[in-house]
């Protein structure tokens, strides 16, 4: 079996609201191969940057497409086929977009494998740690904190035991801060788990000031306070509060989540499927983790194809500790671009069964929503 084409498609709402949520549009990725068998992946990143990346034609050795450098090659040779595109686009590939697009291509080859041989991707990782996972209803925050309150009630009542809330408004002033947390825990009552994101606003000494004051409202965790490349800033922000501090989906390859791990001295590591280098690298990061006694967590904010992804690599390794799942209702794009949609039961969802990934494109929705 040999790989013939690699096709990087980008996908957007007709309207895109000026705010963080990256389930608007997508990058999707769907590489063939001669058996007549394709697979598709996911990369949330700066779409046309990653669409540049694959697409580009083959300039050097150390700064090629990464489309250029894959045709023709075996797509069972996962291994062989990341580190020929981490060499062969070395110069901007070593982070950022250009590291994320070698995700998405990963992702698609594994999903061709476990369609090859009959088997979901979980078992061509040696997994299966679960039948179904915990997973927490993955949110903004509301435009007031009340507003948030009643986001909270709505996802309790819709069987999720745990809620994360995030980004804007948070940051804006010490008030605002402790009045969202305070109504989204009001909100969720008292038995369901309250994960709080900040989305990067604070300087360390704010972040510690913020962390005790949220520990009165018992936050699961506190994740991405800081910049992330504040290393020690997290380090001490962790060493000073008994809040779980959560963060990585803002870093690429393994490197620099020893940093964050090591350095930084996180509780929980959030990884990205789309962003980390696919099931090949987020495999080995899940391993570093694990010999650290460290928990991880995906991150996907973005279509199904990222959530399916994370729910393969969350039933191949020792440490998942729970699997973030989007809530936000006014998103079209996610609810429509895959044949398949997925749904929480009791906060819970299914690990899926079916060969490869196990989702399909929706071809119609893929034309309704293409860009280029």
């Amino acid at each position: 079996m040999k790989i013939t084409k690699v096709e990087a498609i980008y996908v957007r709402q007709p309207d895109v609201k000026f705010q963080c949520d990256s389930g608007q549009d997508a990058l999707i990725v769907r590489v063939e191969t001669d058996a007549g068998i394709s697979g598709i992946g996911e990369v949330d990143s700066s779409p046309m940057a990653v669409k540049g990346a694959i697409d580009g034609p083959y300039s050097h050795s150390a700064a090629a497409g990464l489309a250029s450098l894959v045709l023709g090659e075996d797509p069972f040779e996962t291994e062989k086929i990341w580190h020929k595109m981490y060499r062969g686009n070395i110069y901007g590939g070593r982070r950022g977009a250009g590291f994320h697009a070698m995700s998405g291509i990963d992702i698609a080859l594994w999903d061709i494998k476990g369609k090859a041989l009959g088997m979901p991707v979980w078992k061509l990782l040696g997994g299966g740690f679960h039948e179904k996972i915990r997973c927490y209803a993955s949110s903004l925050f509301g435009h007031t904190p009340e507003k948030t309150g009643e986001l909270a009630r709505r996802y309790r009542d819709q069987g999720f035991g745990a809620v994360k809330f995030g980004w804007d408004p948070m940051g804006r002033d010490e008030k605002t801060d402790i009045a969202l947390v305070r109504e989204a825990r009001k909100g969720l009552g008292d038995d369901a788990d309250l994960l709080i994101d900040a989305g990067l606003v604070w300087d360390s000494k704010t972040a510690q000031q913020r962390a005790r004051a949220f520990s009165d409202f018992n936050i699961f965790w506190l994740e991405e306070p800081l910049r992330p490349d504040d290393y020690d800033g997290y380090r001490k922000l962790a060493e000073l509060t008994t809040v779980r501090i959560a963060a990585g989906e803002e870093e690429s390859n393994r490197q620099s989540f020893l940093d964050l791990m090591d350095r930084g001295k996180i509780d929980v590591v959030q990884v990205d499927l789309t962003r980390c280098g696919g099931f090949t690298e987020a495999m080995k990061i899940a391993a570093l983790a694990w010999d650290r006694g460290l928990p991880v967590a995906n991150h996907g904010f973005t279509t199904y194809v990222n959530v399916t992804a994370a729910l393969h690599w969350l039933n191949s390794i020792p440490n998942a500790l729970i699997c973030e799942f989007v809530a936000e209702e006014e998103t079209n794009l996610r609810e429509s671009i895959t044949r398949q949609t997925l749904r929480a039961r009791d906060g819970y969802l299914d690990i899926p069964q079916a060969p490869g990934l196990g989702i399909e494109l929706d071809e119609d929705a893929l034309n309704k929503y293409r860009v280029c």
